[in-house]
């Protein structure tokens, strides 16, 4: 549990808000599928943000996502800050195992995510604590 409390999904299935967030929780968010839906309607009930901007918000929302599922047992939070010239996505999970950057030297597929995320990003920060990690990742756009 963190400082700002719990938020749930579901009648059991608890959901915390990502450590050090102050953006909109979206509990229900538990695939990347789900993450670009949420990115979507964030970013368009506001003023539009530029296309190729969306799509690396985007980009970087289904990453932290799948990074999740596929290395920490899952998404455990997920949030989003729609700022004047960033979007911040944070996704927890419940491994405080913080991501490494290798890439395959044999061209293996996979591992490829996390310098994606790092390059898109004008900040990213892993924040480890009870029951896991958050990795919060800033986007600029204009808008």
């Amino acid at each position: 549990m963190n400082s700002q409390g719990d938020v749930r999904s579901g009648p059991s299935t608890p959901v915390r808000e990502p450590y050090g967030t102050r953006g909109r929780a979206e509990a229900h968010v538990r695939t990347s599928a789900q993450a670009r839906r949420s990115v979507r309607r964030a970013l368009t009930s506001g003023t539009a943000a530029v296309s190729a901007q969306v799509d690396d918000v985007l980009l970087v929302a289904s990453e932290l996502v799948t990074n999740a599922q596929r290395h920490a047992g899952g998404v455990t939070g997920f949030a989003l800050a729609v700022g004047r010239d960033s979007v911040t996505v944070s996704v927890s999970d419940s491994s405080p195992r913080t991501p490494r950057y290798t890439l395959s030297p044999d061209l293996r597929p996979g591992g490829f995510g996390w310098p994606i995320v790092l390059h898109l990003c004008r900040e990213v920060t892993v924040d480890v604590g009870p029951g896991g990690k958050t990795v919060r990742a800033v986007v600029a756009v204009n808008r």
